[in-house]
């Protein structure tokens, strides 16, 4: 089997079930893993699924870091991705070698679990600026603004973000047939949420966005990608 002769396995899947699925079903990766493999997943998952992973390969020797991602689609294609990882410390310097072909920042963030919570603050961050970019676009178009102009304008100063200068344009267009789907970031937000209702914290601004993710995932925008919030607003 291809585990069995692995010493590096790195997955990246949809959610939870697919990590189950995958690690933990009859004939899944736990089953066949060896001693000594370095297992790095992907997926932006919940704290619980990969303190569990950590738990259960770490009983076969094996070492797991939860290593989710940012940086789109495009990050990928560029091999600039941004991946935060929770894992153990002595390990953590062997992920560099082997992800340094599509990652441009590597930042270890602590104990199992820790990267997933990283991502998790990504998110939020992530989902406020879309909101705001959309606000801001749709003024500016609403005024006649030159879109070219306008960005040229304000990407020097503080509005600047990696969603203004690939997103801002494409938004004022109406296109949003690439990127980050829009069902990926709503079930990011509902893990962001759930965590943070057992936290005892409240998200006022993320709670609100996640609504619109979830309006315009049933208006059957799933698979667009996250900018169309703009949508809404006109």
């Amino acid at each position: 089997l291809l585990v069995e002769n692995s010493e590096i396995i790195i997955s990246c899947v949809g959610n939870d079930k697919d990590l189950k699925d995958l690690y933990f079903s009859k004939n899944g990766i736990l089953k066949y893993i060896k001693k000594d493999t370095i297992v790095i997943d992907h997926t932006t998952a919940s704290v619980e699924i990969s303190k569990r992973l950590y738990r259960e390969l770490k009983k076969k020797g094996a070492f797991f870091f939860d290593s989710p991602i940012s940086g789109g689609e495009i990050g990928a294609k560029n091999g600039t991705l941004s991946i935060m990882v929770g894992g153990e410390k002595k390990k953590f310097n062997e992920l560099k070698y082997i992800l340094d072909c599509y990652s441009s920042s590597l930042i270890y963030m602590g104990k199992s679990g820790n990267g997933q919570l990283t991502k998790m603050v990504n998110q939020i961050c992530v989902a406020s600026i879309i909101q705001g970019l959309a606000e801001g676009i749709a003024f500016g178009k609403k005024n006649n603004l030159k879109i070219d102009c306008l960005l040229d304008a304000i990407k020097g100063g503080a509005a600047q973000s990696w969603q203004l200068e690939n997103r801002g344009k494409t938004m004022w267009n109406n296109k949003f047939n690439f990127g980050f789907m829009n069902k990926l970031m709503l079930k990011d937000l509902n893990l962001v949420l759930d965590k943070s209702l057992k936290s005892n914290l409240k998200l006022p601004s993320t709670s609100k966005i996640r609504n619109y993710y979830k309006k315009l995932v049933r208006q059957g925008y799933s698979m667009e990608d996250t900018s169309n919030l703009i949508r809404l607003l006109y």
